[in-house]
């Protein structure tokens, strides 16, 4: 089941055999889990899923503060407080535990940004039974400038050129969240189009291919063995990024939120 799963849920490159790596740290929690009727009938909200009826995130352009939450079982997404039940967020994603950031919170409620498709759909959990942290990291990537910035509390922390969507298969805009740490092992010696190392998914998907690979098309930042590539508009959707980008992007915490801009 979890043969080439890299290769399976990126959009921009073809990997060999992968295994999923160690999660960055996450902040500390701070609530306790608390049961919660959990219907049988309803899909989980995975990168793997399509998930109808729920809000879109409709403040594409604004960081979030930086709240995050992890469930530590299965919890119910609603489409607004109290309302209707949509779908389940699994306490995992990818073999990595499930981090969603929060854009918005009402008492009793949190409202998160999910990691199925439509891309920058938005959910409705319960705080009770949940972890909540903060993490001090937020990623941008300009597209035009073809450039990418992490920063740690309001600070750049480093900047780098990367390759983005070519433009057939561009990368999407909004904001999302890094979702997942995956593996892929050694590239082959020479190889100028195999990445190795960590592989980045983050919550959103290419719009213009429903599959790659054979899995569902999700972006990730990604390395690149061509340093040639960096600075183009080249890839099938994802962000291709040097090494020391790679480095510095396997440090951030899951679902510490990304900005893709124009």
């Amino acid at each position: 089941m979890r043969r080439n799963v890299a290769a399976g849920v990126l959009a921009g490159c073809a990997l060999s055999a992968a295994a999923c790596a160690g999660s960055p740290a996450s902040p500390s929690t701070s609530e306790s889990p608390a049961a919660e009727a959990v219907p049988a009938d309803l899909p989980e909200s995975t990168t793997f899923t399509t998930i109808k009826g729920l809000p879109a995130d409709l403040a594409a352009s604004k960081v979030p503060d930086g709240t995050v939450v992890s469930p530590k079982s299965a919890t119910v997404i609603y489409d607004a407080p109290d309302g209707e039940p949509r779908a389940i967020l699994p306490a995992s994603q990818l073999n990595s535990p499930t981090w969603v950031p929060v854009v918005e919170t009402v008492p009793g409620w949190h409202r998160v940004m999910l990691p199925s498709r439509p891309n920058r759909s938005t959910g409705w959990i319960r705080t009770d039974g949940i972890e909540a942290a903060r993490s001090e990291y937020a990623i941008r990537v300009a597209l035009k400038a073809r450039k990418l910035t992490i920063y740690k509390s309001g600070r750049a922390r480093g900047s780098w050129r990367v390759a983005v969507g070519a433009p057939g298969t561009p990368t999407p805009v909004g904001r999302t969240f890094l979702l997942a740490s995956l593996a892929t092992g050694k590239a082959q010696k020479g190889s100028k189009t195999t990445p190795a190392g960590a592989v980045l998914p983050v919550g959103a998907h290419s719009a213009t291919l429903d599959t790659f690979g054979g899995g569902p098309g999700t972006v990730a930042f990604h390395g690149w063995p061509d340093a040639k590539v960096f600075g183009r508009a080249a890839s099938h959707g994802c962000v291709r990024v040097p090494p020391a980008a790679l480095k510095a992007l396997s440090s951030v915490p899951l679902g510490s939120p990304v900005l893709i801009t124009a």
